[in-house]
């Protein structure tokens, strides 16, 4: 991983330590680190005896298939009180007596779906979204596909449901469209039907394009389509009414897609519009940028403290950065009075 790929609150998780640390040891590089950590043992710390307890009563043939929290109040039903269930938990842990058991099947940790885009066509996301009709409880369903690296809309229809037959139609159209190649580009979705059908994914495999997706029950891990459609919804010219009809749902839409990618200069992309920064203009643009801010810059220095605005084009992007693993940090073990 590379540091630009660490946040500061990420490399503080790993480390162990408060940011607010972290800024004061910038602020005053010469001092050495202040912190004096722990001085001495908690006076409510369980003591050797009373911790080798918890783990024989953990451990006894009644006890064994039971968790702490059906452990204390059964002793506690019985008079007995040995620890809270916390720290039941912590001493368990610590004595590595906290992997899965029983017929079960463990629950699978799934790595995050992450993927680089360094240029146009190489990552797309996609999704679909409501439309309100003038039917109660009756919608359309927006399909739109974006490219991550652009943030422009590569293709979208509206239809009156879902379904992966207009999903395979739509994503053959945008291919086409675009002009990819096969093998050169992923698609990443949720796992909704339209996205993991049979036909989608063999017209997928057909086309050449890696699919990918979301974890299972993770609402967070396609973040540029679904703020996408937050855009959308809440753009001033977005409809308050339901749509009357599928064909003025669709040509809003087509006014919207527009307008977002002609027109619209994107935060995430140094304000360029999409068109500019997938036909990759933006670099020459933000140069100009540059100039013009260098010029007012000579003619007034007295109005500026510092740097001109950084008109750096960005780089490549990241869908889904990873985020590094939290660590476990040694608290004291408390038993609860």
């Amino acid at each position: 991983m590379n540091s630009s790929d660490l946040s500061l609150e990420g490399a503080c998780d790993e480390l162990g330590v408060s940011q607010r640390t972290v800024q004061r040891w910038r602020k005053h590089p010469q001092r050495a680190d202040g912190r004096c950590g722990p001085r001495a043992k908690p006076r409510n710390a369980l003591s050797a005896a009373e911790r080798n307890n918890v783990l024989r009563i953990a451990n006894s043939p009644e006890f064994r298939d039971r968790s702490p929290n059906e452990i204390v109040p059964t002793l506690a039903d019985r008079g007995e009180y040995i620890a809270s269930e916390a720290t039941f938990y912590r001493v368990l842990r610590a004595a590595g007596q906290l992997e899965h058991r029983g017929a079960s099947k463990p629950r699978e940790k799934r790595e995050v779906p992450t993927h680089v885009a360094s240029g146009p066509c190489e990552v797309w996301s996609w999704d679909i979204t409501y439309l309100r009709s003038n039917v109660r409880g009756v919608f359309f369903y927006l399909y739109l596909f974006l490219d991550v690296y652009s943030r422009k809309i590569v293709g979208w229809d509206v239809f009156d449901c879902e379904s992966e037959d207009h999903s395979t139609v739509l994503v053959a159209r945008c291919c086409e469209a675009e002009q990819v190649c096969p093998g050169s580009i992923t698609l990443h979705s949720d796992n909704g039907g339209p996205m993991r059908g049979s036909t989608m994914l063999a017209t997928l495999q057909r086309l050449g394009v890696v699919p990918s997706f979301s974890r299972p029950s993770v609402s967070n891990d396609n973040p540029f389509s679904e703020s996408l459609f937050r855009t959308m919804k809440y753009a001033p010219e977005f409809p308050r009414k339901p749509f009357a009809s599928l064909e003025q749902a669709r040509v809003w839409v087509a006014s919207f897609v527009r307008w977002y990618n002609s027109e619209h200069r994107h935060s995430g992309i140094n304000f360029v519009t999409p068109d500019e920064r997938h036909r990759l203009l933006d670099t020459n643009l933000l140069a100009k940028r540059d100039v013009v801010y260098e010029r007012a810059r000579h003619a007034h220095p007295e109005r500026w403290s510092g740097k001109t605005r950084n008109w750096t084009p960005v780089g490549h992007v990241t869908l889904n950065r990873p985020r590094p693993h939290r660590k476990e940090h040694n608290t004291a073990e408390s038993a609860a009075a």
